[in-house]
């Protein structure tokens, strides 16, 4: 039943656009808890996604500054039935049951086209699974998660979007105290890995297995209709999810872009980037790079994204299990044979993307070894990541000024020239101009931002948002963007 409006205000009605259903609400009531957002005392607006709004089918004429009451929570909009979802994870290795603890589903936005997006907020306050928590979040993260996937949305990486951040007007203490706020985020679902791992262990407990056959069900509805009719939908379900985030990861790395925190309840069955606060994106080329303050061990590093993201599969594939078969041997039998092509598809989806950062329409696996020896002139000669693979563009048509001082990249430039004239010359210029960003969300020029929003200039911070959302231009007034800070620099979770 959904809750009544407590005022009727103009942006919270069907009229500003708001076209909510509720089909989570459909799974047993393991899976959620009915909730109220907190109400904050002094709501202010700080930045909302216009474009973003208006690809949801909401009127922006609606949201005003008086809106920041409903993006703290403090009201809800028409056909919200807001709750917390249930889900475990495993955090760094080690199993935790979990949930939303600072987080609350509205209900899921249908466009006027007809696709469906998860609404939550973040940073909401107390729900069941707070545990030792608050429930809040600070200013600064929720900006951050706001830059990041605005940056990544424009390179094309699938990823979960900020509608806005509102101000609480209440402090919260991470160590001191910050500002508080919400962000309002969307998403193609919330369903983790961690979601089946949570019901699983039902399973196990119980030894019901209606809960984990639901949400497989569902999941599949909502995210892989075409595998329904199959003869074994749950084993394609797998091979899908295996091949979104095979996909997802390798634009990952292509960018240089390093999540920070691949715990099984931040891996999305859609593929899309999700709860990615510590992450960052690496200047200075090395394998090994990380960023967390919280990965003591660089479990997370840049180079072990992929691993990583088969050990979550397996994870996923566990929960599967009982659906495959409840014969154990059978099951397992079942889902090697899907994750035993990991390691195939994940290097053929690699070449393929890096190949094209080279100018190579369609990469063999010869081009391979191409792409290893120029990764390793950035490692030893300390290139910054982005700026190296941008500079292929002026490399290709003369001596490059970027790399100048090398004698093993002369070396590298005659033998990638001499594989480049089996491709199409115009071709190769378009790649390495599309697939070569000029400009990333560098983490100082983020870091500013940040700072002087939470002084409440955001003058700096709407100009970044400009660079980012056009990564591929490379201008005078974008320049300074493009330089690498060349400084240590760690980032932090933010709960």
């Amino acid at each position: 039943m959904a809750l009544a409006l407590e005022k009727k205000r103009p942006y919270l009605s069907r009229e500003a656009g708001w076209n909510f259903d509720n089909s989570y609400l459909n799974l047993s009531e393991v899976f959620y808890r009915h909730v109220r957002p907190t109400i904050y005392p002094v709501p202010q607006m700080v930045i909302f996604n216009s474009a973003l709004a208006e690809e949801l089918g909401l009127r922006v004429e609606f949201f005003t500054s008086e809106s920041a009451e409903l993006f703290t929570g403090n009201e809800l909009p028409e056909g919200a039935q807001p709750i917390a979802q249930a889900y475990a994870g495993h955090q760094f290795g080690v199993f935790t049951m979990l949930g939303d603890g600072r987080a609350i589903l509205l209900g899921e936005q249908i466009t006027p086209e007809g696709r469906r997006f998860d609404i939550q907020f973040k940073g909401s306050g107390l729900t069941p699974f707070s545990r030792r928590g608050d429930g809040r979040a600070a200013l600064g993260p929720m900006l951050r998660e706001y830059i990041m996937s605005e940056c990544l949305h424009a390179l094309g990486i699938p990823t979960t979007r900020s509608l806005c951040v509102a101000a609480t007007g209440e402090g919260v203490w991470r160590e001191r105290l910050l500002p508080g706020a919400v962000l309002t985020r969307v998403a193609a679902s919330h369903i983790r890995v961690g979601t089946f791992e949570y019901a699983a262990l039902l399973f196990a407990h119980t030894g019901d297995i209606k809960p984990l056959e639901e949400l497989a069900l569902y999941s599949i509805r909502r995210h892989y209709p075409e595998i329904l009719e199959e003869e074994s939908p749950y084993e394609l379900f797998l091979k899908r999810v295996m091949e979104a985030q095979i996909s997802l990861i390798v634009k990952w790395l292509s960018v240089g872009f390093i999540h920070g925190v691949m715990n099984t309840d931040n891996m999305a069955i859609s593929g899309e980037t999700i709860d990615f606060g510590p992450c960052a994106f690496m200047e200075e080329y090395h394998p090994l790079t990380c960023f967390s303050s919280i990965d003591y061990e660089g479990r997370y590093a840049y180079s072990r994204q992929g691993p990583i993201g088969f050990w979550n599969l397996c994870r996923f594939a566990e929960s599967l299990l009982p659906l495959f078969s409840l014969d154990p041997q059978k099951a397992q039998a079942q889902a090697s044979k899907v994750l035993e092509d990991y390691d195939r598809l994940f290097e053929k989806e690699y070449l393929q993307v890096f190949g094209q950062k080279l100018g190579i329409e369609k990469a063999q696996e010869e081009d391979l070894g191409l792409i290893k020896e120029f990764l390793a002139i950035l490692e030893e000669e300390k290139h910054d990541f982005t700026n190296a693979f941008r500079a292929l563009g002026e490399a290709y048509q003369k001596e490059s000024s970027f790399f100048s001082a090398s004698s093993r990249f002369k070396h590298f430039q005659k033998k990638w020239k001499k594989r480049l004239k089996r491709e199409n010359p115009s071709v190769v210029e378009r790649l390495l101009q599309e697939k070569n960003p000029a400009v990333i969300a560098r983490n100082l020029k983020v870091e500013e931002a940040i700072a002087k929003a939470e002084q409440g200039d955001l003058s700096y911070l709407h100009r970044l948002l400009d660079v980012v959302r056009k990564p591929y231009e490379e201008n005078s007034e974008n320049e300074e963007f493009r330089r690498p800070a060349g400084i240590p620099y760690r980032t932090f979770c933010g709960t």
